[in-house]
Protein backbone atom coordinates (compact mmCIF):
# COMPACT_ATOMS: atom_id res chain seq x y z
CA UNK A 1 0.00 0.00 0.00
CA UNK A 2 2.95 2.40 0.61
CA UNK A 3 4.57 1.38 -2.68
CA UNK A 4 1.50 2.42 -4.11
CA UNK A 5 1.23 5.49 -2.53
CA UNK A 6 4.49 6.40 -3.63
CA UNK A 7 4.08 5.93 -7.15
CA UNK A 8 0.73 7.61 -7.44
CA UNK A 9 2.46 10.78 -6.02
CA UNK A 10 5.57 10.12 -8.45
CA UNK A 11 3.58 9.84 -11.02
CA UNK A 12 1.20 12.97 -10.40
CA UNK A 13 4.74 14.81 -9.66
CA UNK A 14 6.25 13.18 -13.37
CA UNK A 15 3.38 14.76 -14.74
CA UNK A 16 3.09 18.16 -13.10
CA UNK A 17 6.82 18.14 -14.45
CA UNK A 18 5.73 17.65 -18.16
CA UNK A 19 2.81 20.46 -18.16
CA UNK A 20 4.12 23.02 -20.68
CA UNK A 21 2.14 25.94 -21.77
CA UNK A 22 2.41 28.06 -24.84
CA UNK A 23 1.11 31.50 -25.50
CA UNK A 24 -0.94 32.41 -28.26
CA UNK A 25 2.10 33.94 -30.24
CA UNK A 26 4.60 30.71 -29.68
CA UNK A 27 4.98 27.70 -31.15
CA UNK A 28 6.38 24.54 -29.83
CA UNK A 29 8.64 22.14 -31.95
CA UNK A 30 8.77 18.53 -30.25
CA UNK A 31 11.86 15.80 -30.90
CA UNK A 32 10.78 12.29 -30.12
CA UNK A 33 14.49 10.71 -29.26
CA UNK A 34 15.90 13.35 -31.25
CA UNK A 35 13.68 12.58 -33.91
CA UNK A 36 11.21 15.34 -35.36
CA UNK A 37 7.39 14.56 -34.01
CA UNK A 38 5.29 17.42 -34.58
CA UNK A 39 4.20 21.00 -33.56
CA UNK A 40 2.30 21.82 -30.37
CA UNK A 41 0.04 25.14 -30.87
CA UNK A 42 -0.55 27.56 -28.14
CA UNK A 43 -2.21 25.79 -24.82
CA UNK A 44 -1.75 23.33 -22.54
CA UNK A 45 0.53 20.53 -23.50
CA UNK A 46 2.35 17.58 -22.26
CA UNK A 47 6.22 17.45 -22.92
CA UNK A 48 7.26 13.52 -21.49
CA UNK A 49 11.08 14.11 -20.59
CA UNK A 50 13.42 12.79 -21.35
CA UNK A 51 12.08 11.43 -24.05
CA UNK A 52 10.55 14.38 -25.74
CA UNK A 53 12.12 17.38 -25.91
CA UNK A 54 10.57 20.63 -27.22
CA UNK A 55 11.85 23.83 -28.68
CA UNK A 56 9.68 26.96 -28.27
CA UNK A 57 9.87 29.64 -31.45
CA UNK A 58 7.80 32.72 -30.87
CA UNK A 59 6.55 34.44 -33.98
CA UNK A 60 5.53 37.47 -32.41
CA UNK A 61 7.49 40.69 -33.73
CA UNK A 62 8.69 42.43 -30.62
CA UNK A 63 6.84 45.94 -30.52
CA UNK A 64 8.93 49.40 -31.52
CA UNK A 65 8.74 52.87 -32.28
CA UNK A 66 7.32 53.64 -35.67
CA UNK A 67 7.44 57.04 -37.30
CA UNK A 68 4.38 57.35 -40.34
CA UNK A 69 4.84 59.49 -43.48
CA UNK A 70 3.14 62.17 -42.04
CA UNK A 71 5.15 62.06 -38.77
CA UNK A 72 3.36 60.48 -36.22
CA UNK A 73 4.98 58.40 -33.68
CA UNK A 74 3.12 54.92 -32.71
CA UNK A 75 3.80 51.92 -31.04
CA UNK A 76 3.31 49.00 -33.59
CA UNK A 77 3.41 44.72 -32.64
CA UNK A 78 3.11 42.09 -35.04
CA UNK A 79 3.09 38.50 -35.47
CA UNK A 80 4.31 35.84 -38.33
CA UNK A 81 3.48 32.90 -39.12
CA UNK A 82 5.94 30.87 -40.44
CA UNK A 83 7.47 27.21 -41.17
CA UNK A 84 10.81 25.64 -41.83
CA UNK A 85 10.19 23.81 -45.45
CA UNK A 86 14.55 22.91 -45.37
CA UNK A 87 15.31 21.93 -42.46
CA UNK A 88 19.53 21.94 -43.86
CA UNK A 89 19.35 25.39 -45.33
CA UNK A 90 17.65 26.81 -41.87
CA UNK A 91 20.70 25.07 -40.26
CA UNK A 92 23.59 25.65 -42.86
CA UNK A 93 22.43 28.99 -44.41
CA UNK A 94 22.19 30.54 -41.10
CA UNK A 95 23.29 30.54 -37.86
CA UNK A 96 19.98 31.13 -36.03
CA UNK A 97 17.15 31.15 -37.97
CA UNK A 98 14.96 32.24 -35.64
CA UNK A 99 17.02 35.40 -34.71
CA UNK A 100 17.65 36.08 -38.31
CA UNK A 101 13.77 35.80 -38.75
CA UNK A 102 13.15 38.09 -35.71
CA UNK A 103 15.57 41.00 -37.03
CA UNK A 104 14.54 40.95 -40.68
CA UNK A 105 10.77 41.01 -39.42
CA UNK A 106 11.27 44.01 -37.16
CA UNK A 107 13.43 45.44 -39.98
CA UNK A 108 10.59 45.08 -42.39
CA UNK A 109 7.62 46.12 -40.20
CA UNK A 110 9.54 49.65 -39.90
CA UNK A 111 9.96 50.40 -43.11
CA UNK A 112 7.02 49.38 -44.44
CA UNK A 113 4.27 50.78 -41.93
CA UNK A 114 6.93 54.14 -42.28
CA UNK A 115 5.91 54.34 -45.99
CA UNK A 116 1.75 55.30 -44.89
CA UNK A 117 0.18 57.37 -42.72
CA UNK A 118 -1.62 56.91 -40.15
CA UNK A 119 -5.46 56.99 -41.74
CA UNK A 120 -3.65 54.72 -44.47
CA UNK A 121 -2.41 52.43 -41.63
CA UNK A 122 -5.59 52.19 -39.85
CA UNK A 123 -7.60 51.66 -43.10
CA UNK A 124 -5.58 49.57 -44.91
CA UNK A 125 -4.50 46.99 -42.33
CA UNK A 126 -5.29 43.95 -44.94
CA UNK A 127 -3.11 45.27 -47.96
CA UNK A 128 0.13 46.32 -45.50
CA UNK A 129 -0.03 42.89 -43.66
CA UNK A 130 0.64 40.94 -47.03
CA UNK A 131 3.11 43.88 -47.94
CA UNK A 132 5.04 42.91 -45.11
CA UNK A 133 4.57 39.29 -45.22
CA UNK A 134 6.19 39.60 -48.95
CA UNK A 135 9.09 41.30 -48.02
CA UNK A 136 9.94 39.02 -45.34
CA UNK A 137 9.04 35.77 -47.21
CA UNK A 138 11.85 37.21 -50.01
CA UNK A 139 14.60 37.45 -47.68
CA UNK A 140 14.00 34.32 -45.86
CA UNK A 141 13.26 31.92 -48.54
CA UNK A 142 16.99 31.31 -49.10
CA UNK A 143 16.99 30.03 -45.22
CA UNK A 144 14.85 27.73 -45.84
CA UNK A 145 12.05 29.24 -44.30
CA UNK A 146 8.17 30.36 -45.63
CA UNK A 147 6.17 32.92 -44.08
CA UNK A 148 2.81 32.21 -44.64
CA UNK A 149 0.94 34.85 -42.77
CA UNK A 150 1.63 38.33 -41.44
CA UNK A 151 -0.61 40.40 -38.51
CA UNK A 152 -0.67 43.77 -36.89
CA UNK A 153 -1.94 43.05 -33.88
CA UNK A 154 -1.59 46.05 -31.58
CA UNK A 155 -1.18 49.90 -32.94
CA UNK A 156 -0.78 52.19 -29.41
CA UNK A 157 -1.14 56.17 -30.33
CA UNK A 158 0.28 59.01 -28.19
CA UNK A 159 -2.13 60.68 -25.69
CA UNK A 160 -2.19 63.45 -27.41
CA UNK A 161 -3.04 61.71 -30.85
CA UNK A 162 -5.81 60.03 -28.81
CA UNK A 163 -7.32 63.27 -27.93
CA UNK A 164 -7.09 64.75 -31.25
CA UNK A 165 -8.85 62.03 -33.26
CA UNK A 166 -11.65 62.38 -30.38
CA UNK A 167 -11.93 65.88 -31.11
CA UNK A 168 -11.99 65.26 -34.87
CA UNK A 169 -14.73 62.23 -34.27
CA UNK A 170 -16.95 64.29 -32.10
CA UNK A 171 -16.78 67.39 -34.67
CA UNK A 172 -17.84 64.70 -37.40
CA UNK A 173 -20.67 63.76 -35.41
CA UNK A 174 -21.90 67.28 -35.09
CA UNK A 175 -21.56 68.12 -38.84
CA UNK A 176 -23.56 65.29 -39.18
CA UNK A 177 -26.29 66.32 -36.36
CA UNK A 178 -26.15 69.91 -38.28
CA UNK A 179 -26.51 68.23 -41.69
CA UNK A 180 -29.36 65.63 -40.68
CA UNK A 181 -31.21 68.84 -39.03
CA UNK A 182 -30.98 71.46 -41.96
CA UNK A 183 -32.53 68.49 -44.51
CA UNK A 184 -35.15 68.19 -41.74
CA UNK A 185 -35.79 72.39 -41.72
CA UNK A 186 -35.54 71.71 -45.49
CA UNK A 187 -37.91 68.86 -45.93
CA UNK A 188 -40.05 70.85 -43.03
CA UNK A 189 -40.39 73.91 -44.90
CA UNK A 190 -40.99 72.38 -48.68
CA UNK A 191 -44.36 70.32 -46.54
CA UNK A 192 -44.95 73.71 -45.29
CA UNK A 193 -44.97 75.84 -48.53
CA UNK A 194 -47.20 72.97 -50.12
CA UNK A 195 -49.64 73.04 -47.12
CA UNK A 196 -50.02 76.99 -47.50
CA UNK A 197 -50.34 76.79 -51.45
CA UNK A 198 -53.72 74.24 -50.26
CA UNK A 199 -54.78 77.05 -47.79
CA UNK A 200 -54.36 79.25 -50.28
CA UNK A 201 -57.10 77.62 -52.63
CA UNK A 202 -58.87 76.45 -49.60
CA UNK A 203 -59.49 79.45 -47.31
CA UNK A 204 -61.75 77.28 -45.09
CA UNK A 205 -58.96 75.27 -44.32
CA UNK A 206 -57.12 77.69 -42.49
CA UNK A 207 -59.97 78.12 -40.05
CA UNK A 208 -60.77 74.55 -39.41
CA UNK A 209 -57.13 74.03 -38.88
CA UNK A 210 -57.51 76.91 -36.24
CA UNK A 211 -60.21 75.64 -34.33
CA UNK A 212 -58.36 71.94 -34.55
CA UNK A 213 -55.77 73.96 -32.52
CA UNK A 214 -57.82 75.83 -30.15
CA UNK A 215 -59.18 72.24 -29.38
CA UNK A 216 -56.05 71.00 -28.62
CA UNK A 217 -55.72 73.87 -26.29
CA UNK A 218 -58.47 73.45 -24.50
CA UNK A 219 -58.02 70.12 -23.54
CA UNK A 220 -54.51 71.15 -21.88
CA UNK A 221 -56.86 73.01 -19.14
CA UNK A 222 -55.08 76.51 -19.91
CA UNK A 223 -56.82 79.70 -19.01
CA UNK A 224 -55.33 81.81 -21.95
CA UNK A 225 -56.46 80.79 -25.31
CA UNK A 226 -55.05 83.11 -28.32
CA UNK A 227 -56.85 83.91 -31.16
CA UNK A 228 -54.90 84.35 -34.65
CA UNK A 229 -55.59 87.86 -36.14
CA UNK A 230 -56.96 86.09 -39.22
CA UNK A 231 -59.80 84.80 -36.88
CA UNK A 232 -60.56 87.89 -35.22
CA UNK A 233 -61.11 89.70 -38.82
CA UNK A 234 -63.13 86.44 -39.42
CA UNK A 235 -65.20 87.01 -36.27
CA UNK A 236 -65.61 90.45 -37.14
CA UNK A 237 -66.31 90.34 -40.84
CA UNK A 238 -69.24 87.55 -39.29
CA UNK A 239 -70.60 90.07 -36.75
CA UNK A 240 -70.82 92.50 -39.29
CA UNK A 241 -73.02 90.42 -41.29
CA UNK A 242 -74.97 89.67 -38.69
CA UNK A 243 -75.59 93.60 -37.90
CA UNK A 244 -76.20 93.96 -41.75
CA UNK A 245 -79.23 91.25 -41.10
CA UNK A 246 -81.10 92.96 -38.50
CA UNK A 247 -80.64 96.36 -40.05
CA UNK A 248 -82.38 95.34 -43.17
CA UNK A 249 -85.31 93.53 -41.45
Amino acid sequence: MQWTFILGVAVLVYLAVSIRVLRQYERGVVFLLGRFEGIRGPGLTLIFVPFQQMVRVSLQIPSQKIITKDNVSIDIAAVAYYRISDPEKAVIAIENVYEAINQISQTTVRNVVGRFSLDQLLAETANINEQIKDVIDRHTEPWGTQVTAVEIKDIVLPDNMQRAMAREAEAERERRAKIVAAEGEYQAAVKLGEAADIITQHPVALQLRTLQTMAEISTEKNSTIIFPAQFMTTVQEAVAMLKTDSSSK
